[in-house]
């Protein structure tokens, strides 16, 4: 090899090399697993809202993981198994670092405060959510129980994630005053499911509130009810919030494929085309290691 051919060939690796170097992550941050009804050992509580009967695993997860180009994902705790972690648990050991999770826990019942310091304590979770959207299972808004749930999140270092229909979002914010601390708005506050009007109370948080960020997940298609074309509210909330405050999640289920779960992420790029690839690559990723530490 002469020399000009070595510095060119020196060059390239060195220049590969600082590629795979700066390469940002794909990190999925919002995955929901089910141990499914033929597992005694995971049951679903008494009081779960439904109980998917195919499982949705961890193992499964990582493969196609592997196959669709994620790095990282989170493991949002489902409502099924309420406030019972053992599944999540389970997730997050086979996940090997590669897992992280959310808890959730409810505020107007007894136990929650010794359960989230030991949950915080003993597994790497990032997030406590809160669900205020069917109107017989919602928070206990304005009572001394919920702010208490909500201070003992932040004091353990762990963000606030909240899922809610629009016509809810007001009970939020006299604890997004309170506590400055990240929130994490998932569903894009769920548009879909409020008016336009309800929902632009969550647009206007993104400059009331800069320690909330958006998640860009549950995108339903315009051949799904209501039939509206999410790509412009999306657009709205991107150039809103940033991409330093938007992260993406979904596309995994018990029937995911390598093929689908990587035409979600697609989708969900598709749906942020209007940034620059280097916000893109922080939608898709790079917010996400952020902000979970990964």
């Amino acid at each position: 090899m002469n020399r000009r051919a070595f510095l060119a060939s020196s060059a390239a690796l060195a220049a590969g090399a600082l590629g795979a170097q700066e390469r940002t992550p794909v990190v999925d941050g919002h995955v929901h697993c089910f141990a499914g009804t033929a597992d005694p050992r995971f049951p679903y509580h008494a009081q779960a809202p439904y109980r998917p009967e195919a499982p949705a695993t961890p193992e499964h997860l990582l493969r196609l993981m592997d196959e669709a180009g994620v790095d990282h994902a989170v493991v949002v705790h489902p409502e099924p198994y309420q406030d019972d972690h053992r599944y999540l648990a389970h997730c997050l050991e086979v996940g090997r670092g590669r897992l992280k999770g959310t808890v959730l826990f409810f505020a107007d019942r007894p136990g929650w405060e010794a359960a989230l310091k030991e949950a915080a304590k003993t597994l790497p979770v990032v997030a406590a959510r809160v669900h205020a959207y069917a109107p017989d299972r919602l928070p206990p808004f304005g009572k001394p129980e919920l702010r208490a749930l909500w201070k003992s999140a932040v004091d353990l270092g762990l963000a606030v994630q909240i899922h809610f229909e629009p016509r809810y979002a007001a009970g939020f914010e006299p604890y997004l005053d309170e506590f400055r601390s990240t929130v994490i708005v998932d569903h894009l506050g769920r548009p879909l499911q409020g008016t336009p009007e309800e929902h632009e109370r969550v647009v206007r948080w993104a400059e009331k509130y800069p320690h909330t960020v958006m998640k860009l997940s549950q995108f339903a298609p315009t051949t799904s009810y209501p039939h509206r074309d999410i790509t412009p509210i999306v657009r709205r909330l991107a150039d809103a919030y940033g991409a330093d405050r938007m992260v993406y999640g979904g596309g995994y289920d018990a029937g995911a494929t390598a093929e689908s779960y990587r035409a979600t992420r697609e989708r969900a790029r598709a749906l942020v085309a209007h940034l620059s690839p280097a916000d893109q690559a922080k939608v898709l990723g790079g917010t996400a290691r952020r902000l979970f530490r990964l």
